[in-house]
């Protein structure tokens, strides 16, 4: 499959999901693992709007990224959204701010090493949104997780998606 083209984002019902979690925990600072052409990305800025919060996207492919920013500007929400271009292993890695909402909706197999290298900014009412929770390789990361006494999973959407939370 041609990923360059592909729009690959949350269903409309988990955007609208997103949006009431992101109001409801009053989240200002979101991190997006996967911006694709920024559909979810717009759902987070809808809630993000309402909290003052902001979000810090990456992507790997350059055309999908400027294609998102195009998208953030005529939606308005460019203010709010800081795009980084490139492995968010490299584009995330000085990452030293608290997030409130990671959302996981990137390459399934970078999920672990990606929330390993954040995990030192979560705090106690940090939620992690686990999307595509029923692929393979995100099963495996889910596992992993779930093994650790630390976090609480709940399976969202029919089983789409995933929120890690930290046991208080």
């Amino acid at each position: 499959m041609d990923f360059n083209n592909a729009y690959l984002s949350v269903s409309r019902e988990q955007g609208e999901g997103l949006k009431r979690l992101i109001k409801e925990n009053n989240i200002k600072n979101i991190v997006e693992f996967g911006t694709s052409f920024g559909i979810s990305t717009l759902f987070l800025a809808q809630g993000a709007m309402e909290t003052g919060g902001r979000i810090i996207t990456t992507e790997l492919i350059t055309s999908k990224a400027i294609k998102a920013v195009e998208n953030f500007k005529k939606a308005g929400v460019s203010e709010l959204i800081e795009v980084r271009i490139g492995n968010a292993m490299e584009t995330l890695k000085n990452h030293n701010r608290p997030i409130d909402l990671l959302l996981l909706d990137g390459w399934k197999d970078l999920y672990l090493s990606l929330f390993q290298m954040l995990e030192p900014n979560f705090h106690s009412d940090t939620i992690i949104y686990v999307d595509n929770a029923d692929m393979a390789d995100t099963r495996k990361f889910l596992k992993t997780i779930g093994e650790n006494k630390k976090y609480q999973l709940k399976s969202k959407f029919g089983g789409k998606a995933v929120l890690i939370t930290i046991k208080k």
